[in-house]
C-alpha cells in the first residue's frame, strides 16, 4: 500500500472509518478496526475512499480475526470520546452521509456523488435524513491520533530478520560494486554524494532550477551538514529499512536538507509525494508535490524553494535567510498555527502539516479571495487558524472569507463572522467562527460558496439570544425554539423561550436568496 496516491490522506481515511463504523465499541477496538479497513483498501484516492466507507458501513466479521499487528500499532493517545452512541443509532447510509456532511464539512452535492459511488439508491432522502439527525458534535471535533503510515500485518521477527539480511546484502554490494570511499565523491554533474545503500540518495545540482522546470526535483540539497556522510548514510539506511515507507520505483530518493534545526541534527529526504525526516528516528509523511511550498524544519525555521530568495515579515521587514532557510518565525497564536511571513505577494502560513501553505482571504464585499493579505485578512487568519484541526497532510488551498461584519445586539463592539476552508488531497475541512473583542467562538461547519452560521449568544444584559449571519446576497432563516426572529442587514436575532436560560434544542439554519429559500442545507447548531 505504498503506491503513489494510495496514502495521500491516510489519517483522514482512518478518521472517516472510525466514525462510520456501527455500534458503540471501545475506542481502541474502533481505531484498530478502522485502520485495518483502510490498510486493506486499494485503488486510487476516489476508489479507495469509496471502499473504506462501504466496508466501514457494514464491516465483515472476518476483520475481527488477526488484529494483533494493529493492536501493537496503537498510538499513545486514543481519540477522545465523541458522538459514537448517537451516530450508531442512525441507519448505516444515513450515518455515512452525516459523517461526510457534518464531520468532514462536504457540501451536499459532494456527499450525493459519494453515495452514488457507494451504490446507495436514491441518495437525496438519505442526505435529508442526515441533515435532520440530532447528533451533538463537540467543536472542534476530537480526533487527534497521529496516523500517517499503514500497519504491516507481518510478525515482528521475520521483519527484523529480513531487515538484517537486506543490510548484509547491501553491505556486500557496496564493497563489490560501489568501489569504497570513491563512491562518495560528487559526480561530474555536481550532484551531492550517492549513498551506497539499499536506498540510493542523491541531490540536484545547485543550479538545476535555473536550467529546467521549477519542480521539487530541482531543489538542491542545503544545510550545514550536507557533507556529513555518516549522518546522511544513516538517514538513507533508516528509510530503506522502514518497510513500505522506504520503497518505491527506482530505489532512489532526493536529499533536500541536512543541517541543524531546532537544536537537532535533521536530514530531509523526498521520494515522489513522500517526505522523510530523520533526527535519529525516522518519520514519513505525505507532503504533496507543490514546488514552492516551504518545508518546516523545526524551531520556527522553514526551507524555501531555491527561487524564493527574499522573505519578509508580515509587517514588510526583511527576514534573515541563509542557504534557503528563513527564520526563526512564529505564527503568534495560542496553537502555533496561522500567518508566518510573505514571499512576494503570497502570505505563507503554518497549518500544522508537513508543508507551509499559501493563505488567502476574501473580504465581505469582494467577489473572490486575494493572496496578498492586508490587515483584515491577517486578523481573520490569526483568529480562525486555531479553530481548524491541525492538518496531517499537504494543504492545496486555504481560504478565509469574512462573510459578515457588524455589531451584535447590545454589545456596541464590532464582530466578524468568518468561514475558513482548507483543502487537501481527497477532501476539505471547513469551520465557521465568530470573532470579536471577547475572542473567537467556533460555530460549526460552513459552505464557503453560500456561507451562513449561527449560535446561541449571551447578551450583556444576561439574556440569551440566537444570532445568525449570512454572506452577501443571502439572508439567514432559522427554525427552532426562537421568539420574535428578525433580520437586519443579513443578521438574524431571535429571543430564547426562557430568556435567562440557554436552550438545548436544535436550530435549523438555512440561507435564502432574493427572499426565496434556494438552499436546502441545514446546519444543526444546538450544541453551540
Amino acid at each position: 500500500m505504498t503506491k503513489k496516491g494510495t496514502e495521500s490522506s491516510y489519517g483522514e481515511l482512518v478518521r472517516l472509518a472510525y466514525f462510520v463504523l456501527p455500534g458503540k465499541g471501545k475506542r481502541a477496538y474502533r481505531l484498530v478496526l478502522a485502520r485495518r479497513i483502510v490498510d486493506g483498501a486499494r485503488g486510487g484516492p476516489v476508489r479507495r475512499r469509496t471502499r473504506v466507507l462501504r466496508r466501514a458501513m457494514r464491516p465483515p466479521r472476518r476483520l475481527d480475526l488477526g488484529l494483533g499487528p494493529w493492536l501493537r500499532a496503537l498510538p499513545p493517545r486514543l481519540p477522545d470520546p465523541g458522538p459514537i452512541g448517537p451516530l450508531a443509532r442512525l441507519e448505516p447510509p444515513v450515518r455515512v452521509a452525516y459523517v461526510l456532511r457534518h464531520l468532514e464539512g462536504l457540501p451536499r452535492y459532494a456527499v450525493h456523488d459519494q453515495l452514488v459511488r457507494m451504490r446507495i439508491r436514491d441518495p437525496w432522502p438519505v442526505i435529508r435524513a442526515a441533515d435532520a439527525a440530532r447528533v451533538p458534535l463537540p467543536v472542534p471535533m476530537p480526533f487527534d491520533p497521529v496516523l500517517r503510515n499503514p500497519v504491516r500485518p507481518r510478525p515482528l521477527a521475520p521483519v527484523l530478520a529480513a531487515a538484517a539480511a537486506t543490510a548484509v546484502l547491501a553491505g556486500a554490494l557496496m564493497v563489490t560494486e560501489a568501489g569504497g570511499p570513491a563512491a562518495r565523491r560528487p559526480d561530474a554533474a555536481g550532484a551531492r554524494p550517492v549513498v551506497p545503500h539499499a536506498l540510493r540518495l542523491a541531490a540536484a545540482p545547485p543550479d538545476a532550477w535555473t536550467r529546467g522546470s521549477r519542480t521539487l526535483d530541482a531543489w538542491p540539497a542545503r544545510g550545514d551538514l550536507v557533507h556529513d556522510t555518516a549522518l546522511i548514510e544513516g538517514a538513507a539506511r533508516a528509510w530503506a529499512n522502514a518497510g513500505g515507507a522506504g520503497r518505491g520505483a527506482g530505489g532512489g530518493a532526493q536529499l533536500l536538507y541536512a543541517g541543524t534545526a531546532g537544536g537537532e541534527r535533521l536530514v530531509l529526504m523526498r521520494r515522489g509525494d513522500r517526505l522523510a525526516r530523520y533526527t535519529g528516528s525516522l518519520s514519513v509523511a505525505t507532503a504533496g508535490t507543490d514546488a514552492s511550498a516551504p518545508i518546516p524544519l523545526g524551531g520556527g525555521r522553514y526551507l524555501l524553494s531555491p527561487w524564493d530568495r527574499k522573505a519578509t515579515s508580515l509587517a514588510g521587514a526583511a527576514l534573515p535567510a541563509g542557504d534557503g532557510v528563513v527564520g526563526p518565525v512564529s505564527a503568534g497564536t495560542r496553537c502555533g498555527r496561522g500567518p508566518l511571513f510573505r514571499l512576494g505577494d503570497r502570505t505563507i502560513g503554518d497549518l500544522g502539516g508537513p508543508r507551509a501553505a499559501v493563505l488567502t482571504h476574501r473580504a465581505p464585499a469582494a467577489r473572490k479571495a486575494g493572496r496578498e493579505l492586508g490587515a483584515e485578512g491577517l486578523a481573520a487568519w490569526r483568529r480562525t487558524a486555531c479553530a481548524l484541526p491541525a492538518q496531517s497532510g499537504p494543504v492545496t488551498e486555504a481560504m478565509a472569507w469574512t462573510f459578515w461584519t457588524g455589531t451584535l445586539p447590545q454589545s456596541g463592539a464590532r464582530a466578524d463572522w468568518v468561514c475558513a476552508r482548507v483543502e487537501y488531497p481527497g477532501g476539505a475541512v471547513t469551520r465557521a467562527a465568530l470573532t470579536g473583542a471577547k475572542g473567537t467562538t467556533v460555530t460549526g461547519t460552513c459552505d464557503d460558496r453560500r456561507p451562513v452560521s449561527g449560535m446561541w449568544w449571551e447578551a450583556p444584559s444576561g439574556r440569551w439570544l440566537y444570532v445568525a449571519a449570512a454572506g452577501r446576497g443571502f439572508v439567514p432563516r432559522a427554525r427552532g425554539p426562537l421568539r420574535a426572529p428578525r433580520v437586519d442587514d443579513r443578521l438574524l436575532v431571535a429571543g430564547s423561550p426562557t430568556p435567562a436560560k440557554r436552550p438545548d434544542r436544535y436550530v435549523t439554519l438555512t440561507a435564502a436568496v432574493d427572499r426565496e429559500v434556494r438552499s436546502a442545507d441545514a446546519y444543526p447548531h444546538g450544541a453551540h
